[in-house]
Formats: C-alpha cells, sequence, structure tokens
C-alpha cells in the first residue's frame, strides 16, 4: 500500500514539473493583442470609444492581453461586420465596435449579408439619443422651418441608420431635404457642414456632439432641431422629439423599431464561432471595466458617457428585434425605404 501511495506521489510531481502542465495553465490572452475594428473614420466618438476601452480592458482579460484598435470605414459600417463574420480569426482577439444600427438594418436591407443574431455582443458603453443639427449658416434653425425650407442633409451609405433617420423624418413630417448619401463617416459629415456642402447632419449622437463638438454648442455654430430614439434626452428638454410625430400606434411600433439600436449606442461584438468560454471572459472583463476607476476618469476627462449595457441584456434585445411583429417591421420599411 506505501509502496502504491508513492509511485502516486511521484507520478504527481513529475506531471507538475513536466512543462506541458505549465502550458495547458497558461491563459488563452498571454501574450496576445485584443484588435478592436472599429466600424468608422478616425476621429468619432466610436474611434475615440474604442481607443478608450482598448486602453483598458486588458488589465481585466486573463493573461493581461495588449490592445489595438484598427479602423474600417465603409458601406456605412457594414464592412466591418463582414471582417468579423468573415475574415477575422473566430478566437476572440479580435473584436468590433460597430454601427449600433447592427441588429435592424438586416430587417430593412437584406442584402446587408449577415444575420444579427449570430454577432455575440460583448457590451456597449452607453444608451443614447441621436440628434438632427444643422449648421449656423443654413436658414434653417428650427425643426418647423424644415417644413418650409429644404435642406441638404448629408449621410453615409445607403443603407445605414443614418440615411434611414433622414428618410423616415422625410416622410413622418412635412419636413423638405435633399439627400447627399455616400459619406464614409459622421465625421466627414461634419466635415462636409464645415465646407458648406451640405447643411445637417442627421444621427449625429447627443453623446457625441457634447464631448467632440462642445465649441461649436458654446458658439453657436450648429443648432440642434430635433432628437431621435426611444425617450428624450433629459438635457433637451426643448427640442422637439420624435415620437411626437407618431401619428398611429403602428406608427409608434415603427418608429421603435428604427430606434431601437440608440438602446446600445456604441456595442462592441464577437464575431460568429467565438467559443463560448472566451465570449464569458471578453464580457466578464467588459464589465469590469465599466466600473474601473482608471477608465472612469480618462472617460470623464474625455466626456464621454458611460451608462453600460451589458453584453447578456444586448443579446436577449437583439434576438427579440428578430421576431418583431412583422406589420412594424413593414411599416418601418415604408418609412425608411429608399426612393
Amino acid at each position: 500500500m506505501a509502496k502504491t501511495a508513492n509511485l502516486f506521489r511521484t507520478a504527481a510531481l513529475i506531471a507538475a514539473s513536466c512543462p506541458c502542465a505549465a502550458i495547458a495553465q497558461t491563459p488563452f490572452y498571454q501574450g496576445k493583442i485584443v484588435t478592436i475594428i472599429v466600424g468608422f473614420s478616425p476621429g468619432g466618438l466610436y474611434d475615440l470609444t474604442a481607443r478608450l476601452v482598448s486602453r483598458h480592458i486588458g488589465k481585466q482579460i486573463p493573461g493581461n492581453p495588449a490592445g489595438n484598435v484598427q479602423n474600417m470605414p465603409g458601406a456605412g459600417g457594414t464592412r466591418a461586420i463582414q471582417h468579423l463574420n468573415s475574415i477575422a480569426p473566430k478566437d476572440g482577439t479580435v473584436i468590433g465596435l460597430i454601427k449600433r444600427s447592427f441588429a435592424t438594418d438586416p430587417l430593412f436591407s437584406p442584402d446587408e449579408g449577415y444575420d444579427p443574431v449570430r454577432l455575440q455582443p460583448i457590451g456597449s458603453t452607453s444608451t443614447e439619443t441621436s440628434t438632427v443639427v444643422t449648421w449656423h449658416t443654413s436658414k434653417v434653425t428650427t425643426f418647423e422651418e424644415i417644413f418650409k425650407r429644404e435642406i441638404t442633409a448629408g449621410t453615409t451609405s445607403a443603407a445605414s441608420g443614418i440615411v434611414r433617420y433622414a428618410r423616415l423624418v422625410y416622410r413622418l413630417t412635412p419636413a423638405k431635404m435633399k439627400i447627399v448619401a455616400g459619406y464614409p463617416g459622421g465625421n466627414d459629415i461634419t466635415l462636409a457642414m464645415e465646407r458648406g456642402e451640405v447643411e445637417s447632419r442627421f444621427g449625429w449622437s447627443w453623446g457625441s456632439v457634447k464631448s467632440r463638438s462642445r465649441d461649436w454648442l458654446d458658439q453657436k455654430k450648429i443648432h440642434i432641431i430635433l432628437q431621435m430614439g426611444i425617450t428624450r434626452a433629459p438635457d433637451l428638454p426643448d427640442v422637439p422629439f420624435i415620437m411626437d410625430y407618431a401619428k398611429t400606434d403602428l406608427d409608434r411600433q415603427a418608429l421603435e423599431l428604427v430606434f431601437a439600436p440608440e438602446a446600445f449606442a456604441w456595442p462592441i461584438v464577437a464575431g460568429p464561432d467565438v467559443p463560448a468560454a472566451r465570449i464569458d471572459e471578453l464580457r466578464r472583463a467588459f464589465d469590469a471595466t465599466m466600473k474601473d476607476r482608471d477608465f472612469l476618469a480618462e472617460a470623464q476627462k474625455l466626456d464621454i458617457e458611460i451608462e453600460p449595457v451589458s453584453g447578456a441584456e444586448m443579446a436577449k434585445t437583439v434576438a427579440r428585434l428578430a421576431t418583431y411583429d412583422k406589420r412594424a417591421i413593414a411599416r418601418a420599411i415604408e418609412l425608411t425605404r429608399a426612393d
């Protein structure tokens, strides 16, 4: 019996000293880089938010991987999603901060070419309210003035959430506008306003306006003429709200569908087929990052609002949107379709 016990102890010591045992215990992310793909051009709040998260999330992931950010604008944000779907490694080392409308875009444009339910949410740094903004040289300074005077509205691709917001306003209200689509990202639309190419920007996040264009607000270089989302922004009490223009219950349901993406405005997701255990690691790391003192201090310094939405909550919402009432979807498509 003693001889058998000694053999077991010897075997255990050999196993513990074997290099393969040490390798098995090494965290997956140790020595690796976690890249966040951003679906829009540099300089905007998507980019700024991704870089903020990238600087901090590695501390919360076992193995403490380094962070990296890669901008991949194109097709109104769809190019980045396609990269996650088909090209990016499926091991959790590449995730994306993608367009907020990723869960609803395929409902409006089936040729988007991806299934939002297969994407795996990690979390969102905040919810959001979108705005319609006009440049100070425009003669349209209030929403009611757009009913009498046509404005030019800069948007991204013909299938993006931004252009759908413009079409919806055009069809739901008496607004008069000319939509100029094709800009790579929101930052490019803002530059186009400065250059006088367009007068307005639709779907500009209120949080982004406050963090990236505070001087313009203070100097009255832009006018906030409309707010859009599921709920009003508490600090825009006097700005008209899109939901007030819903004429029927069906219209209200359609608007809720269109603006559902505002519920997770800065979505970080992994692509399909990333192992569930890896998704759990990333979600725990994201949740911990959202509470980290250094992260919150830097977010405050950058004027980035943090009201996090968990990956699990996002996944439930995405799944629910996929089962939305067909009549509401049809009405939403009618309000946002291309001419």
